[in-house]
């Protein structure tokens, strides 16, 4: 690979990396300029560990003739048969052996070496390189500590001395612009799942600054789980995190399903929001989400019963009024929220279902707004709130 070709694709994926170009058009565009650069490519991978809830990070795979670059997520290798397959894989060889590159013709011999090579070896490929760019400890972000890229031929004589060179010369560069492409993900995957997803938007976009706020409309949702103290007095100490983490699953994923957002998780309570442009809309979505949210509960309900472990209910508030949406808190410790009256009004109308003996509670300010474009509502009384100046009317949903 003449040195022009080198410089000149060392160059763009860099540039590329930089400019935060999505981490399969990358890699399709450096697998096709090796192509064309002379090197006889026919497939390539390239993987990077995250730091997310579900996945312990992802492939980019290209193969010669196929129309699109593969994304490629992954859970957990460090157990059950994710963790068998990686410790026979080339790129775990190259972890323990601490060398940075590894090269193979393909043959049984190799196969036995390493099994997942196997389909490879049917498909005709004949050589393999396996590259290893590590970073330093002060670049590490959780378990990502390298970039691995395998590239496979299927020329007869296999990869040159010289093509081994130019990718291995090429390498950090690809892996530069692969980890700038995996922090970018990282980073919106970790504002949104601890600050919500519109917050975590509004922080990526750079709304960092104390006291930065908008004045919204929206609706506010409050809820908490019944006899929650009783219930971990009672339980093992073991099953009280699968406890929350299940019904926080089912309420969490019915209000983002609705359009909702939510804010906290506070123990065993929920804070989100709906904003509400439109306020009947927003409403009506907010009952769509209380709706869904006991759907879940009564299908987890049933399946922790079976399990014989504890169940519980959800207790819900909905409010609808004006709130500041943004920075709170000390210079070194900000949270994205919301704040207000109508937020204290909200956790008071929550914190009056215990008394009103009801599930849900809507305040009097929801019921005009949603008006006479969703569910049939029934008052409950008026009720005086716990520093709130004024009784008020609340409403639940009307069960006929």
């Amino acid at each position: 690979m003449q040195e022009a070709k080198l410089l000149e694709l060392s160059t763009w994926i860099t540039k590329a990396g930089l400019a935060g170009r999505p981490e399969t058009e990358m890699m399709a565009g450096y697998c096709e300029r090796l192509r064309a650069a002379g090197i006889p490519l026919a497939g390539g991978v390239v993987v990077i560990d995250t730091l997310h809830p579900l996945y312990e990070g992802h492939a980019m795979r290209w193969r010669l003739n196929q129309n699109e670059t593969q994304r490629i997520e992954y859970g957990r290798t460090n157990q059950g048969e994710a963790a068998e397959s990686y410790r026979r894989s080339t790129f775990y060889h190259l972890v323990q052996t601490g060398e940075s590159y590894l090269r193979r013709r393909l043959g049984p011999e190799t196969v036995l070496e390493f099994p997942q090579m196997g389909e490879s070896y049917k498909a005709g490929i004949t050589d393999y390189l396996g590259i290893m760019n590590r970073f330093a400890a002060e670049g590490t972000v959780g378990d990502m500590d390298c970039v691995y890229s395998g590239w496979e031929t299927d020329r007869a004589e296999g990869f040159s001395d010289e093509d081994v060179l130019a990718m291995r010369r090429l390498s950090p560069f690809l892996a530069l612009a692969m980890k700038c492409g995996s922090l970018g993900r990282t980073a919106q995957a970790l504002v949104e799942t601890y600050l919500g997803r519109e917050a975590g938007r509004q922080v990526l976009s750079g709304r960092i600054e104390r006291g930065v706020a908008d004045r919204i409309e929206a609706v506010l949702w409050f809820s908490d789980l019944r006899g929650y103290t009783g219930i971990t007095d009672a339980a093992e100490p073991k099953q009280i995190i699968p406890l929350l983490n299940d019904y926080a699953e089912a309420v969490v994923s019915a209000i983002q399903a609705a359009g909702g957002d939510v804010l906290k998780l506070i123990g065993d309570g929920v804070v989100a929001m709906f904003p509400a442009e439109d306020r009947g809309k927003a409403c009506i979505a907010a009952i769509a989400a209380a709706t869904g949210a006991a759907e879940r509960i009564a299908a987890l309900n049933a399946r922790r019963s079976a399990e014989n472990l504890p169940v519980t209910q959800m207790y819900l508030g909905l409010h609808i009024g004006e709130v500041f949406f943004g920075n709170v808190g000390s210079p070194d410790r900000l949270d994205f929220t919301v704040v207000g009256p109508a937020v204290n009004e909200a956790s008071r109308i929550a914190a009056m279902c215990r008394s009103a003996d009801q599930p849900l509670l809507l305040s009097t300010a929801f019921a005009k707004a949603l008006g006479g474009g969703g569910p049939r509502l029934a008052s409950v009384g008026r009720y005086a709130l716990r520093g709130v100046r004024h009784a008020q009317e609340l409403f639940t949903l009307d069960r006929e």
